[in-house]
């Protein structure tokens, strides 16, 4: 892709996200991930009913008479943003690919946050970790992040969640809010998913495609695996063969939901021909 069609292509997704953000997103995720930290303020004269845990000791020894210490919300907040650029993000049969979607929900997230003044951060993985950006604030480190949303070409095809969770612990030492964006069709990612939510607000987006859950019965058929690159005749016309995959793909969504609900952290499920606006939405309202 040519630096005019990538820069109409990051304008295009800017003026899209940024209209959402603005307009709908900005007070939900403000209300919704308020600063959950308590930073001190000031010193001031004790009042009746105040709670005497905040009396300042120093300054009510040195003046003789009871002070408290103020303390007010920490404002500033980091979001990481964790895509994952698999082969299998680039799978699609309705108007959009997966990826084009995780691009425009992690731009419209992105702008929210920087609407709060808070900084963002971005992971993109696949079985390993593909870039990280570490979080800045700003409109153009937003636009740096969608660019490399939109263009970056990443290494393996494959995909380890529990590797991304993982490098996310060992980089992000303070508490952030976390949305990790996959179709989330891989394995054992529980137990590391239970240590990044125990420090972080982690909330999961499973991005995927309806013809995904099921093969349609077309005969045999040459098949790739986006994520190995083999190439395999299947016998669609087999019953068994149908069932089988419904049942793998099945085990993996039951997987992500039970994983994400057992560790505390949220989940949301878009399909893309749905409405990730409203999506996004409740999710919000129902967390505020």
């Amino acid at each position: 892709m040519d630096t005019k069609e990538l820069l109409k292509k990051v304008r295009k997704i800017e003026i899209k996200t940024r209209r959402l953000s603005d307009h709908i997103f900005g007070g939900e995720y403000h209300s919704t991930f308020k600063g959950r930290g308590m930073t001190f303020s000031e010193v001031r004269q004790y009042q009746y009913g105040d709670d005497v845990r905040n009396i300042d000791w120093n300054v009510t020894a040195r003046t003789n008479e009871p002070h408290i210490k103020v303390f007010e919300e920490e404002r500033e907040l980091t979001m990481m943003l964790m895509a994952d650029v698999s082969g299998s993000e680039f799978f699609g049969t309705e108007t959009q690919f997966k990826n084009e979607i995780v691009t425009e929900i992690a731009a419209t997230l992105a702008f929210s946050a920087t609407q709060n003044n808070d900084k963002i951060g971005l992971i993109l993985f696949s079985d390993d970790i593909e870039l990280y950006i570490p979080p800045k604030k700003g409109r153009s480190h937003v636009l740096r992040i969608i660019r490399e949303l939109i263009e970056f070409q990443p290494k393996s095809k494959q995909t380890n969640v529990a590797e991304a969770l993982k490098f996310l612990s060992n980089v992000m030492k303070k508490k952030a809010i976390v949305f990790v964006l996959s179709d989330f069709m891989s394995q054992e990612y529980k137990h590391t998913l239970k240590i990044a939510s125990g420090r972080h607000d982690v909330t999961g987006i499973r991005v995927y495609d309806k013809r995904e859950e099921e093969i349609p019965n077309l005969g045999m058929v040459q098949m790739q695996d986006e994520e190995t690159g083999e190439y395999m005749l299947v016998n669609t016309a087999s019953k068994k063969v149908r069932a089988n995959y419904a049942k793998y793909y099945q085990e993996r969504v039951d997987y992500f939901k039970d994983s994400f609900t057992k560790s505390g952290a949220g989940s949301i499920d878009c399909r893309v021909d749905e409405s990730y606006v409203k999506k996004l939405l409740g999710y919000f309202k129902r967390r505020g």
